[in-house]
């Protein structure tokens, strides 16, 4: 009774594994079918997404471009005015330096007058004959 009893166990047993073995495989099957349209959808969404990604980025590149473009000719602009900043600061530099090359002219000149007439009263005074 024993043995039969023990028989009836294993090939309950056994029944119980074979059918949970069928459970699993279906459902497996099961599983991998919603898998399969599952990743299809998934690869579906990506490219969208990755398509959408590019397009930003090339939305941001064009726009990081047209700020470049300010910028550089912002930059060019700047460096045009500093120039010609930098040319009327020499022209002011220059015409200061011109006044007061004037200002040492007309005193030089000046200085050789008084030194004319110095000349002059010395020579009249050395002879009186020569006086103009």
């Amino acid at each position: 009774m024993v043995g039969g009893r023990r028989r009836s166990i294993i090939a309950g047993l056994s029944l119980v594994m074979l059918l949970g073995i069928a459970v699993y495989f279906r459902l497996w099957t099961i599983d991998y079918n919603i898998s399969s349209d599952d990743t299809e959808l998934l690869r579906q969404q990506f490219d969208l997404a990755n398509r959408e990604a590019m397009d930003e980025s090339a939305e941001w590149r064009l726009k990081y471009d047209k700020e470049v473009n300010k910028a550089t000719k912002c930059t060019d602009e700047l460096r045009v005015i500093k120039e010609s900043f930098q040319k009327l600061e020499d022209a002011s530099s220059s015409n200061q330096k011109l006044a007061t090359l004037k200002r040492e002219n007309k005193a030089l000149l000046e200085r050789v007058e008084i030194l004319r007439r110095e000349l002059e009263a010395e020579k009249s005074k050395c002879n009186p004959q020569y006086m103009n």
